[in-house]
């Protein structure tokens, strides 16, 4: 099934008010943007022979001194942002938000209502203001795993992956689910993107994958009350604790099991949604603007019939949760145990939903086993 018309207009008409904005926000000189001004401020320090690791000159005075967090590739991919304003900049990126939405819902909640609703949500609407590429790097995911087969499958993935790092879970994936060739494209894919950028940025390559990767901004933020992962619940609650890394290991076992558990079922939709939060857990960083697969899994879930479940969780991810409890500076680690409930609230909605889902799996294993005659 393709996108509806309504949908269609929808998604450009969205498409038109963000360019506007950016052209009106330009012509008065405001500033907008802040994620896609690093973006722009990468490309140009490629082009001029900067570092791309250290102080960004290009960035503009009203700014974060932020640093440029991702890949040689991505920045090689931002270079035609050097000729225009900041603020167009952001348009271009925003422009993507509404037709990415539409494709990243269409297998799970079609529509032009569902696009519009998924606007109303904390990480789709801070992606858009952040001038963030979440959005468009779902949608090349979920097209990927639910929309595209034979000899161009692992691709977008690979593709997605060189930009920044963490779709790399997808390949897993793939394994999971027998596709070892898309696998095996989506790897080549993403070394093919990173040899272009170690060979036009070798210095830069060199950089990144020594040092740059783990990045001091990351380890000051990382506990910081929009870090929504098992790292940053962690550096809020126990820093320095050892436990970390057994967790992350036990949430892929468990993540892996369910994944097995619903394709075999033939829920592709769901495994993938399983595998999307697993990497939101696990990742060192999940900034809160990084769930946008809630828009997905709110389809999800009305589209099986559990609309209490979709209601409360789009409720909890409008974004109040991590405006109402104390953050920076380090606040957090003086939370009270009700603030801790709320300010934790995105990774625990993921943990609850994977301690439930590994039960019902275990659950439902001997009804497998005995369906498939391996029992007596």
């Amino acid at each position: 099934m393709g996108i509806s018309r309504r949908t269609k207009t929808v998604a450009l008409t969205a498409a038109a008010a963000f360019a506007l904005v950016a052209v009106l926000w330009w012509s008065l000189g405001r500033p907008l943007g802040v994620d896609s001004a690093v973006y722009r401020a990468g490309g140009i320090a490629v082009l001029r022979g900067e570092p791309l690791y250290g102080h960004l000159s290009a960035l503009p005075g009203w700014a974060p001194e932020l640093p440029f967090t991702y890949p040689p590739f991505a920045a090689l991919l931002f270079t035609p942002f050097a000729a225009l304003p900041v603020q167009w900049c952001w348009g271009l990126v925003a422009v993507t938000a509404a037709p990415a939405l539409a494709l990243a819902l269409r297998p799970y909640a079609p529509g032009a209502t569902a696009v519009l609703v998924a606007f109303g949500l904390q990480p789709v609407w801070q992606t858009v203001g952040l001038g963030q590429l979440n959005l468009v790097l779902m949608a090349l995911v979920i097209v990927d795993v639910l929309r595209r087969r034979g000899s161009a499958g692992g691709v977008l993935i690979g593709l997605a992956a060189a930009i920044k790092l963490i779709p790399l879970i997808f390949v897993g994936h793939l394994l999971l689910t027998g596709r070892r060739a898309d696998a095996a494209r989506a790897l080549a894919t993403f070394a093919g993107a990173t040899a272009l950028g170690a060979v036009l940025l070798p210095a830069d390559s060199a950089r990144y994958w020594t040092s740059a990767l783990f990045n001091d901004h990351f380890a000051q933020m990382k506990g910081w009350v929009g870090n929504q992962s098992w790292a940053g619940f962690a550096a809020r609650t126990a820093p320095g604790q050892v436990w970390l890394p057994v967790v992350a290991a036990v949430a892929v076992a468990g993540a892996a099991f369910v994944v097995r558990w619903r394709h075999r079922a033939g829920d592709e939709r769901g495994a993938l949604l399983v595998t999307a939060g697993c990497a939101l857990l696990v990742s060192p960083i999940s900034w809160t603007h990084h769930w946008v697969w809630i828009g997905p899994a709110l389809g999800y879930l009305l589209a099986t019939g559990r609309r209490w479940s979709a209601l409360l969780l789009a409720a909890v991810f409008t974004g109040w949760t991590v405006a109402v409890v104390p953050g920076g500076e380090g606040r957090e680690r003086d939370w009270t145990a009700g603030q801790a409930l709320i300010g934790n609230a995105y990774l625990l909605v993921a943990l609850v939903a994977g301690v439930v889902l590994v039960a019902a799996a275990i659950r439902d294993r001997p009804r497998r086993l005995a369906g498939s005659g391996k029992v007596q």
